[in-house]
């Protein structure tokens, strides 16, 4: 049997995230304490207490988020007696989650990947105005769809539209400037698509907007430290299994304005032989889409102390 260790994204925050676990573990703490150096900021702070109006700012919640994950992850290690390759063959993560899962498989030193979280969501909010853009999932439709879609909203607008996250079967999300997104909205409806919706986001990630933000990405990880992971991580941009320290590089700058391909990323998982995923963080999110994606794999979110009791006999 093969696990894989998932990594959230941007969404699953939320205030109190990781406090329980920080006064239950020291090692939980220490990842707080450690990330909170390296930003000379008191970001647990902000976690345990709010508000959530700061929270959610992206360059609070992507360090913040990864964070967590990593504790949770530190917890299990400690807890369990053993190491990350020990009990997985492979650790992917959504969008920002990427870099937890090179955190969490030893390719980002902590304080690293927490510095580079916090540029990437600083680069990632200065890129595009707020207001200006929009990001919406369209809830039925296939990604082949979606990305008709997007191209007529873009053709028709003359602006900017893509899709961002392919997240599951039927759940698609489209990000651009914001008249282009409406305008995708409309097409999606005149087509017979039930339900889309705009999504409460300060930025629209992961399209051609954010380049500014690749650019800012590519000088900062010329010169971060990565090494190559203990496990190989499934990259967002190719859904396909990297270990090579450049390439793990170059593909967290394409990450910025491409797609997030999880679907995909699950189904390259279930290939290669993986029939458990234990999301490690906040929220629950990933575990629900890879239950969508592939109802084989075994599925399990572990985010507080109250988790850790199922996670650990199912990493026995």
């Amino acid at each position: 049997m093969t696990r894989a260790f998932i990594f959230p994204g941007q969404g699953s925050q939320a205030v109190g995230m990781g406090q329980a676990l920080a006064e239950a573990f020291p090692a939980a703490r220490l990842v707080f304490e450690e990330v909170d150096e390296a930003l000379r900021q008191k970001l647990s702070k902000l976690m345990f207490e709010g508000p959530e109006s700061h929270l959610t700012l992206t360059e609070n919640a992507q360090p913040a988020l990864m964070a967590v994950s990593v504790a949770v992850l530190r917890v299990l290690e400690g807890e369990g007696g053993w190491r990350l390759a020990d009990k997985a063959g492979y650790v992917a993560g959504h969008s920002l989650g990427e870099y937890s899962a090179l955190a969490a498989a030893g390719a980002l030193a902590l304080p690293d990947a927490a510095r580079l979280l916090k540029l990437r969501g600083q680069a990632m909010q200065k890129a595009v105005p707020v207001g200006e853009g929009a990001m919406a999932a369209l809830l039925g439709p296939e990604l082949e769809q979606v990305q008709k879609i997007a191209k007529q909203a873009a053709e028709e607008t003359k602006l900017v539209c893509g899709v961002a996250n392919d997240n599951s079967p039927g759940q698609v999300v489209v990000s651009g400037a914001k008249a282009a997104v409406e305008r995708a909205m409309a097409i999606a409806t005149e087509q017979g698509v039930k339900r889309s919706l705009l999504l409460p986001v300060s930025a629209p990630f992961h399209c051609a907007l954010m380049q500014p933000a690749a650019d800012a990405m590519e000088e900062a990880l010329a010169n971060a430290t990565i090494r190559q992971p203990v496990v190989p991580v499934i990259a967002n941009v190719t859904a396909q299994p990297v270990s090579d320290p450049a390439t793990i590089a170059r593909l967290l700058v394409t990450q910025v304005t491409g797609t997030v391909r999880w679907r995909e990323s699950v189904l390259t998982m279930k290939s290669l032989g993986v029939s458990k995923a234990l999301e490690l963080g906040a929220g629950k999110v990933l575990a629900g889409l890879v239950k969508r994606i592939d109802k084989e794999i075994e599925a399990l979110s572990v985010g507080g102390p109250t988790d850790l009791d199922a996670a650990l006999k199912a990493l026995m």
